[in-house]
């Protein structure tokens, strides 16, 4: 038989869930044959597929939830594959291209550590949310770490931009 998605053809079906879904589908149409009025469904339109999807949808996973949980298909005896390592952060040295704020925090409001001059030497910690980074300097002969924003850093190895 021949696969859909990941759906086999020979998948075996689920009877108690297909018993809800159509008692959903049978309770559907009687609420709705009471419930509506009667030129309703005279002819087929979108509101009245709608109104029978959606009822039987909606009834049909309340059901569904009330049924017991089915047992998980028995594991195959084949043992699962290792995670492969995680490779290491490559060390990153950046320059600093204009004068930088390193921050307590991620935050331009939060308060300042240190200004780093242009031309000083950071390195990544690894640690990062969006633009912002943490970075380690030495300042003054004293290591200092926080956070700065990745704008006004480049790689050590990049070319400088110009004509």
């Amino acid at each position: 038989m021949p696969e859909i998605g990941h759906l086999s053809m020979n998948a075996p079906i689920h009877w108690p869930g297909a018993a809800a879904y159509a008692a959903a589908l049978v309770l559907t149409l009687v609420l709705a044959g009471l419930l509506t009025p009667r030129r309703w469904w005279r002819r087929p339109t979108a509101g009245t597929l709608a109104l029978v999807g959606g009822g039987t949808l909606g009834f049909g996973m309340l059901f569904a939830s009330l049924l017991p949980a089915a047992a998980p298909p028995a594991l195959a005896a084949a043992p699962l594959p290792l995670a492969a390592p995680v490779p290491a952060m490559p060390v990153l040295r950046y320059r600093v291209v204009d004068d930088l704020n390193l921050r307590a925090a991620k935050a331009t409001g939060a308060p300042r550590l240190a200004v780093l001059p242009a031309g000083t030497l950071v390195t990544r910690t690894g640690a990062a949310d969006g633009d912002w980074w943490q970075v380690r300097a030495r300042l003054r002969g004293k290591e200092i770490e926080g956070w700065a924003s990745s704008l006004w850093l480049r790689r050590v190895d990049e070319r400088a931009a110009g004509p």
